[in-house]
């Protein structure tokens, strides 16, 4: 998805409402700002990353399910 946004005189953008309310930014919500050379990013600030991230590769492959495949394919060519 591209959106863009002009730089006022003071250095504020607009985020566009549909992206601050799919990613729970309101106002007050402090933001981050991280560089990737030219690339600007802009991340909401989460109090405790690690419950923010719970459940964020369910649903995905299971590594300990390949591995203990590939043991037993191991274990049968053997």
């Amino acid at each position: 998805m591209k959106k863009a946004a002009k730089v006022t005189v003071k250095g504020q953008v607009l985020i566009p409402g549909d992206i601050r309310k799919r990613h729970h930014i309101e106002p007050g919500t402090e933001v981050r700002f991280v560089e990737y050379g030219d690339i600007i990013c802009i991340a909401p600030v989460v109090a405790d990353p690690v419950a923010a991230a719970w459940g964020m590769l369910a649903g995905g492959p299971s590594l300990a399910e390949e591995l203990l495949e590939e043991r037993k394919r191991d274990k049968d060519r053997e």
